[in-house]
């Protein structure tokens, strides 16, 4: 058996292990799904009308502002669930399960691989669940079998940037509160975006910062392949973002299961 091939069978091993897990504990599958729900509803039912009103639409004002506003709470979805993942594998160093894993011939990255698919799948459920919502409350994309084949493909990849980072977060603190605490900033972020209100509406420093930092662009590209809107350079940008964040998060997770003792 080539190394190739143990490291996927152990992979799929430790897959198993993490999606039974989450069947057992299926409240941090539907924590992806609970605060963007929560925000989609508050936003359009509250301040839909006006918000919508100023995107220089057709003067629908609530149903101009759900179609906009859906792409931002898909990737705020992904971003509340790297919390649940950094505190799953926070969970598994301080309760010893690690350790056991070090003393096994098992492949180091299957172990963080397992975390990093497991967390993919479970964001995924959570995402079908929100555009379930966001249809029912008036979103109408006009996105083709091809566009919904690409968002999909978007999905996922940014699901998978920001599980690695979230990976190395969780195995970088030495708590598990501690690990709940450090994901924040990615959940603050999408705020500062476009995901609420365009960037061009903000303060000149504001503006300049949500334009530049990763969520805005990947929004962008969501928001152009759903609702047909302009994507231009976004969707470059977001691949690489991604690529940036899914390389840090893999080198950090690596380096901190190699140095870190478990206990």
């Amino acid at each position: 058996m080539t190394t190739l091939t143990a490291t996927v069978g152990d992979s799929a091993t430790m897959l198993r292990r993490n999606l039974r897990h989450a069947v057992r504990f299926p409240v941090l599958t539907l924590t992806v799904a609970a605060l963007p729900i929560v925000f989609l509803l508050l936003f359009v039912y509250v301040f839909g009308g006006t918000l919508g009103a100023g995107l220089g639409g057709t003067g629908a004002g609530r149903a101009d502002y759900v179609n906009y506003l859906v792409p931002g709470m898909l990737v705020l979805a992904i971003a509340s669930g790297a919390q649940g993942t950094a505190i799953s594998v926070a969970m598994d160093m301080t309760e010893g399960i690690i350790a056991r894993f070090r003393t096994m011939s098992i492949a180091r990255a299957a172990v963080l691989t397992g975390h990093v698919v497991g967390a993919v799948v479970q964001t995924l459920i959570g995402l079908t669940v929100i555009v379930g919502v966001a249809l029912l409350v008036g979103f109408r994309p006009d996105a083709s079998p091809v566009e919904w084949a690409a968002t999909l493909a978007v999905l996922i990849m940014i699901s998978v940037a920001f599980s690695w980072l979230s990976v190395a977060m969780g195995l970088a603190t030495r708590s598990v509160e501690a690990a709940s605490n450090l994901p924040m900033p990615l959940i603050l972020l999408p705020f500062l975006s476009s995901g609420f209100v365009p960037t061009e509406s903000m303060p000149a420093g504001l503006s300049w910062f949500a334009e530049h930092q990763p969520f805005t662009p990947m929004i962008e590209t969501l928001r152009g392949l759903l609702t047909g809107t302009p994507i231009g350079s976004a969707g470059a940008v977001a691949v690489a973002w991604c690529a940036v964040l899914a390389v840090t998060g893999y080198a950090w997770a690596l380096r901190n299961y190699d140095r870190r003792p478990a206990r």
